[in-house]
């Protein structure tokens, strides 16, 4: 007959690869470099560097605000905050913790963002309407 040998099911358990976690801090690298590509070429488009801004948005997604060396400004979303926070990092991003300050005051606004946030109010365009 032959030898068998009875596995010991707890020993089983710890040798067994822990391929969950893996998985998801893989699929949170692959965002974060694509994130961090994005965030690069933002950066040196506009004045070649960059700060940031991070903000949970809901159901575990952030924003990424950005705003250029030449006062240029826009969203990235992240499907997660570390993986936000990691894409910063790869692509030399700083990031601040609010959206106030130093960091606002470098926005630069154009015409069509004082129509957007003014609206009708100041002659912006007007609200659509079922009859427009």
């Amino acid at each position: 007959m032959a030898d068998t040998q009875q596995a010991d099911p707890q020993q089983a358990e710890e040798n067994a690869p822990d391929t969950a976690p893996d998985k998801a801090q893989r699929r949170t690298a692959g965002h974060a470099k694509r994130l961090a590509k994005q965030m690069k070429a933002f950066a040196e488009h506009h004045g070649g560097s960059a700060e940031g801004q991070l903000a949970h948005i809901g159901r575990g997604v952030t924003r990424v605000a950005l705003v250029g060396a030449d006062g240029e400004w826009g969203n990235l979303v992240a499907p997660s905050h570390e993986s936000a926070r990691d894409a910063a990092e790869l692509a030399g991003i700083g990031l601040q913790d609010d959206f106030d300050g130093d960091l606002a005051a470098k926005v630069r606004t154009g015409p069509y963002e004082w129509s957007r946030m003014a609206g009708i109010q100041v002659g912006g365009p007007g609200n659509p309407t079922a009859d427009n």
